[in-house]
């Protein structure tokens, strides 16, 4: 058994594909497929349930893959372990951000790339509970999520700016700019919402339910590049956060506050407190540490 074919097993969890696993591991399919019989000979069990194509994993396998996670994520963890002990910082960063929080990690991974080089970084947008179960599983070393209800006990975790919101719009589309809003006034207006459930559209139903307002969105989907898709063909103005950067995706988007709209949990940075902890994980929550108080 070696460390590549922990990696191939998990390559083929991620794509559900043969080809697409040979391809992301720069191998051909044949010699994936010899790889992981062979692991299965080693281990004396079927892993991986065959047809005409990938149809998942047995019972066996799903629990070989959990470990295989947890050796990949030690092997990574001690290669920066060392790179960090001689005073350098390398290796890949994985970073899970909430769907439409205030905070842009744009800036924090440019401050870390300017003095860590060999670094980088793999960002995921998940829901708050998938970035707390794949902090717990460590599958992500950092987490921006709300800190609502956080098990202080598993997590540490600093707090970023309250997450304000505004409204996005076209001005092509939408002669807004400079207006005072407030929730009556965006209620009247076509709308665009992330699906009902997701963390940030609940803070807004809260604003417009606490004032009577029962506005129907135009348009509703759980994917924010949708939304931003829909607002700049000038099909409605969305609710967003202030300070994220997407104001400045193209000349003609605007984001003008909204008064007294903020999200009802604010946003922290999280990591996971038991070890193996990664030391990029410690390097970059220090980094914010002082970011946050320069």
């Amino acid at each position: 058994m070696d460390i590549k074919q922990l990696r191939f097993l998990i390559a083929l969890d991620e794509t559900r594909h043969f080809g697409q696993a040979a391809a992301r591991c720069h191998i051909t399919q044949p010699t994936l497929s010899m790889r992981l019989r062979s692991l299965e000979e080693e281990l004396d069990l079927p892993l991986v349930v065959r047809g005409q194509r990938f149809e998942g994993f047995t019972a066996p396998g799903e629990r070989v893959l959990a470990w295989a996670r947890t050796v990949l994520a030690a092997y990574d963890g001690l290669q920066a372990e060392a790179a960090a002990c001689r005073g350098q910082l390398q290796g890949t960063l994985r970073l899970g951000v909430v769907p439409l929080s205030s905070f842009d990690p744009v800036p924090l991974l440019t401050g870390l790339h300017a003095l860590h080089p060999d670094l980088r970084f793999e960002l995921s947008s998940l829901s708050s509970e998938q970035i707390l179960e794949q902090l717990a599983s460590n599958r992500i070393d950092l987490g921006v999520s709300f800190l609502e209800r956080l098990d202080n006990e598993r997590f540490d975790s600093l707090p970023l700016a309250t997450t304000r919101m505004g409204l996005l719009f076209d001005e092509r589309h939408f002669a807004l700019a400079g207006t005072a809003l407030d929730w009556p006034t965006v209620a009247a207006l076509p709308l665009g919402m992330l699906s009902t459930g997701m963390h940030f559209r609940q803070s807004i139903d809260h604003a417009f339910n606490s004032l009577g307002l029962a506005p129907a969105p135009l348009i509703e989907t759980d994917a924010v590049h949708q939304l931003l898709q829909a607002v700049h063909a000038g099909l409605c103005c969305a609710i967003m956060p202030m300070d994220g950067g997407l104001e400045g995706l193209t000349e003609q988007l605007r984001l003008e506050p909204i008064d007294n709209a903020h999200t009802l949990a604010s946003v922290g940075l999280i990591m996971r407190k038991a070890a193996p902890r990664s030391a990029l994980a410690e390097a970059c929550f220090a980094f914010c540490q002082v970011q946050s108080h320069p």
